[in-house]
């Protein structure tokens, strides 16, 4: 095995491009004025820079230029889209709509609305980790405003059936918001064209900075602010914007599309090779559907072994997890491999692989003998 870890956690976060990095570089120095400042020449600038980064996502996303908010990535995306839409939506009803697989950025905030007298229905998947459509539509009523799937589990990356979800919202007339953060980069869609309503995403998941990712929000859509103060974009999301990093997502974007394809067939390989000799081992099983699912994802649970001590070794040579980033530290099983049936012993002893655009199969053989020679000692 290498020193240095063989890292496949890319689910967690991936590294930024250099050629991102490069394109933020004189943001920092010489351009670095505020893009609200458009009474001087340096302000009209960094405006300038701010816009065109925002019309370049447009044009990858689809959609008008106008409907993307900046935010400070994902979870805070999730936030707005969550619990803006349901205050600007008291008067219709107080009824939401989640799935037990969902990320802790969209379930937390949807248990808070809980909390301050919300009804909320969060629906069961099957233990392939798929949403039924049936169970939602049976779930839909008169007071329903929000339903909130997301487009790629983070764990285990299924990718949940969106179009049919868009069209029960519709016919019901609630919001459709999707966490899409583990798939923009990774696979082309036009969300606003699904019928995807609200649509969050971070840039660090495809090769761009942490700290930065944005909200689509469809046109004539009210959201309530959560964060209040300048009034930048449109009034829903207040705060000076970041030109490096907004200039850092539209660029990470462009060039994560433009390998995306390549890079889902060549992973694909990557991963069904990774689970062929996994599954040589013994004891090992699949959680999740292998399709529809991330080209790049690979989870399984390791019989026969204490969790604890399956990943205090697997530290010493590979960097992977068990489970969300977000929520590791808590120590708790993941509640995504519980929601498909797994027992708290079963979700200790998981392990998910994400792979990169650093991945090679050389990679892929060593995880594989270090992993044989770990189990053979832990069992």
């Amino acid at each position: 095995m290498a020193a240095a870890p063989i890292y496949l956690d890319h689910q967690a976060t991936t590294p930024c491009d250099p050629a991102v990095v490069e394109a933020m570089a004189p943001l920092w120095g010489e351009d670095f004025a505020n893009p609200s400042s458009r009474g001087h020449r340096p302000g009209l600038r960094a405006a300038l820079l701010v816009d065109q980064a925002r019309e370049s996502l447009a044009a990858a996303l689809a959609i008008p230029p106008h409907t993307l908010v900046f935010t400070s990535g994902a979870t805070e995306a999730n936030n707005l889209a969550i619990k803006g839409l349901c205050e600007a939506r008291l008067a219709k009803g107080r009824h939401v709509i989640t799935v037990a697989t969902e990320h802790r950025a969209v379930l937390d905030p949807c248990r808070y609305l809980e909390r301050l007298g919300f009804s909320l229905t969060v629906l069961p998947v099957a233990a392939d980790g798929l949403l039924d459509p049936a169970q939602l539509e049976a779930a839909m009523g008169p007071s329903t405003v929000l339903v909130s799937v997301m487009a790629a589990n983070n764990e285990i990356g299924v990718l949940q059936p969106l179009e049919a979800i868009a069209a029960i919202c519709r016919r019901h007339g609630a919001a459709f918001h999707c966490d899409a953060a583990q798939l923009v980069g990774h696979q082309l869609i036009k969300p606003l064209e699904l019928g995807i309503d609200l649509f969050s995403f971070s840039g660090h998941k495809f090769y761009g900075p942490k700290g930065i990712g944005a909200l689509v929000v469809a046109e004539d859509l009210e959201l309530a602010a959560q964060i209040h103060g300048g009034g930048q974009e449109g009034g829903r999301r207040s705060g000076s914007l970041s030109t490096p990093l907004i200039v850092g997502l539209a660029t990470a974007l462009d060039l994560a599309l433009a390998d995306a394809l390549s890079r889902a067939q060549r992973l694909g390989q990557l991963r069904d090779q990774l689970w062929s000799g996994l599954e040589q081992l013994g004891g090992i099983c699949l959680n999740g559907a292998l399709k529809p699912r991330l080209a790049h994802n690979l989870n399984v649970s390791v019989a026969g072994v204490d969790g604890s001590r399956l990943h205090s070794g697997l530290r010493r040579g590979l960097a992977v997890s068990g489970g969300s980033a977000c929520s590791s530290a808590s120590g708790e099983p993941s509640h995504v491999l519980i929601a498909l049936g797994r027992s708290r012993q079963e979700a200790a002893a998981s392990v998910r692989f994400g792979l990169g655009r650093s991945t090679t199969e050389e990679q892929i053989k060593e995880t594989l003998a270090f992993i044989n020679q770990l189990l053979a000692k832990l069992r």
